[in-house]
């Protein structure tokens, strides 16, 4: 009997590192994911009172996820990408730093931000407009900054 526990105790012990062994290397010999065909496109952006956009108070802030599909918190996604791939993701292009209307010269400063990852490149972008009635106007039909 007293052999008999040991060679039980041994198959179990061999079976363990056997399978433990195996357990450990499928889990190692697993295919790594696929990544994905499209450059990745995902953007923080806000409208923040103040001046400077590393202290201004964010008063609204979106996601914007445009590849592989367009998708976020915007209200908009579709058309925020369509006319972000117009510009090349250039933010520059969509702020004008004149609105199309008549603002009052009130200094009550609003600032948009844009960050994240563009077709897979770092970006950054903030501009600072003079009142909301400025920002408005200079945003006129754009969708990317109607949230």
């Amino acid at each position: 009997m007293r052999h008999n526990r040991h060679a039980i105790f041994a198959t179990i012990a061999a079976s363990t590192l056997v399978f433990g062994g195996l357990a450990a290397t499928s889990a190692h010999a697993a295919p790594a994911k696929a990544e994905s065909l499209y450059a990745p496109s995902a953007l923080v952006l806000t409208v923040a009172q103040g001046e400077d956009p590393l202290t201004a108070t964010v008063q609204r802030a979106v996601t914007l996820t445009c590849a592989p599909s367009a998708e976020g918190t915007h209200p908009a996604p579709e058309a925020a990408c369509k006319e972000l791939e117009s510009v090349g993701g250039r933010f520059t292009q969509l702020a004008r730093t004149m609105p199309d209307r008549m603002c009052t010269r009130q200094w009550n400063p609003v600032v948009i931000t844009a960050h994240g990852v563009w077709h897979g490149k770092r970006i950054t972008f903030s501009t600072t407009y003079g009142n909301a009635c400025e920002l408005a106007g200079s945003m006129n039909d754009s969708a990317v900054y109607s949230f």
